[in-house]
């Protein structure tokens, strides 16, 4: 039980980092970038709410958008490569902590 409670407050209830990494490869629409999700780390985030965390990305200027066409592409902004880095940094530290 208190593992499951870990590994969803740090998959599906903190998908920001997430979306980061993915978009530190390449700019993707909100709808691949669901599916990229559950292919690299093995979860799937709710319909909605990868959208909304990807809202609050762009309106703190962690991501940038554009128009291709009838879609949006996201990227990430230095912004957001400098808070992506932090929260790796997090993560190990916690981790080192742990071991």
């Amino acid at each position: 039980m208190p593992l499951k409670k870990l590994e969803k407050n740090n998959t599906s209830e903190c998908l920001w980092p997430y979306i980061l990494r993915i978009l530190k490869d390449k700019p993707s629409h909100a709808y691949v970038l669901r599916k990229e999700i559950e292919r690299r780390f093995g979860f799937k985030p709710g319909n909605v709410t990868a959208y909304l965390v990807l809202y609050s990305l762009r309106k703190k200027g962690y991501v940038g958008k554009k128009k291709e066409g009838r879609k949006q592409v996201y990227s990430i902004t230095k912004k957001g490569e400098e808070i992506l880095r932090k929260s790796i940094k997090f993560y190990k530290e916690r981790i080192k902590i742990l071991e």
